[in-house]
């Protein structure tokens, strides 16, 4: 997987650029604010089909732009290939092409330009809610499995509906029929997540025995509907369990007024030796492991696609003590690698250097 040049127009602070790039590692350097990270979620959009800074498309288009533009131009799957977007500032939808044929929908393009992205929020994932952990499971299976990013967008869109009639208190009738379709899709997702956090937990934890000279055992525990005991049953089961508990939780939902009942609510718990990181990991041992399952996810998108997926590190080295520094720097000797940082400092022998001026590529 290599990424040659970026195209760039009326994305966040960029007016019109074109971006040319190393096959190793690429320093994007530059003051704050001048548009360094915003050259990442370009690229991490086409990777992903979503941005990763925000929900709402319309703030990443540049004010006063009518749409904004995405072109990369890389090889892979043996061959060079093109990947465009066009989003929109009104209610179009965007639009997505591949080779320069129109694409229906984002899982069609997933796993053709596949990405991993570090940023320093990501350095305290295991210490905040479900949601972040939900996404960062989400990211890495959409990209693997186009099934299943179909599946979680047909999920997501049903559950939507379902909240709706929940908020305003209408149309109970039709609970039903969400019902049945969200257990259906929700079985899916559950089997999915299982297998793939057991994956990533196998890897991660070689990963964080090195980093941490094999003083601690990292483990990752899957967390979904409480009566599912084994995430790794048939699907019937698997839609029985989440059938029964939807049945319990109905009246609390209709009372509430929110969807209570599903793997929307997943997460995922890490731990040290048996302790749970949330509330007994120091924050060092919280980099650390965070790093290691970021390795993880990279290493395990090169053995599903034979490819060295783009590893995008915004600013995250400033966040880290020398010795993890060298850890990650010494996993830079294979891949293409971005890496947006204020200072070059040790970095400058590594790499090519972009530097970034006001949203030009200098």
């Amino acid at each position: 997987m290599q990424l040659n040049s970026l195209y760039i127009s009326g994305f966040r602070n960029y007016e019109e650029v074109l971006a040319e790039f190393v096959p190793g590692v690429n320093l994007i350097v530059g003051d704050n604010a001048n548009g360094k990270t915003n050259l990442l979620e370009a690229i991490s959009y086409l990777s992903t089909g979503h941005a990763f800074r925000t929900r709402k498309e319309a703030e990443l288009i540049r004010f006063g732009a009518e749409f904004a533009e995405l072109k990369a131009n890389f090889f892979s799957q043996e061959r060079e290939q093109e990947l465009r977007a066009v989003l929109f500032s009104g209610r179009r939808p965007r639009q997505l092409f591949l080779n320069g044929v129109k694409q229906k929908t984002a899982a069609s393009v997933a796993g053709v330009l596949t990405s991993v992205l570090f940023c320093p929020e990501d350095l305290l994932i295991l210490k905040k809610g479900a949601a972040p952990r939900r996404k960062l499971l989400d990211t890495v299976l959409c990209q693997m499995r186009p099934n299943y990013a179909l599946a979680l967008n047909e999920y997501s869109h049903v559950l939507e509906q379902k909240a709706a009639i929940l908020r305003e208190g209408i149309m109970y009738e039709l609970l039903p029929d969400y019902n049945a379709r969200l257990i259906q899709i929700g079985a899916i997702l559950i089997s999915y997540r299982a297998r793939f956090l057991q994956s990533l937990e196998e890897c991660a934890a070689q990963f964080h025995k090195e980093f941490s000279g094999d003083k601690e055992n990292l483990t990752l525990q899957y967390k979904t509907v409480s009566n599912i005991d084994n995430a790794f049953a048939s699907l019937e089961i698997l839609r029985q369990k989440l059938s029964e508990h939807m049945i319990s939780h109905e009246r609390a939902e209709r009372e509430s007024g929110q969807c209570l009942s599903g793997p929307h609510k997943d997460d995922f718990e890490a731990a040290l030796n048996g302790l749970p990181m949330a509330q007994f990991a120091s924050q060092g041992q919280t980099r650390t492991a965070t790093i290691s399952i970021k390795l993880a996810e990279r290493e395990l998108l090169r053995r599903d696609t034979d490819e060295e997926p783009l590893l995008l590190l915004d600013d995250v080295l400033s966040e880290l003590d020398a010795g993890r520094q060298d850890f990650v720097l010494n996993q830079l000797k294979s891949g293409q690698v971005f890496i947006t940082c204020c200072e070059t400092d040790r970095l400058t022998k590594i790499g090519q250097v972009i530097r970034i001026e006001n949203g030009t590529v200098i």
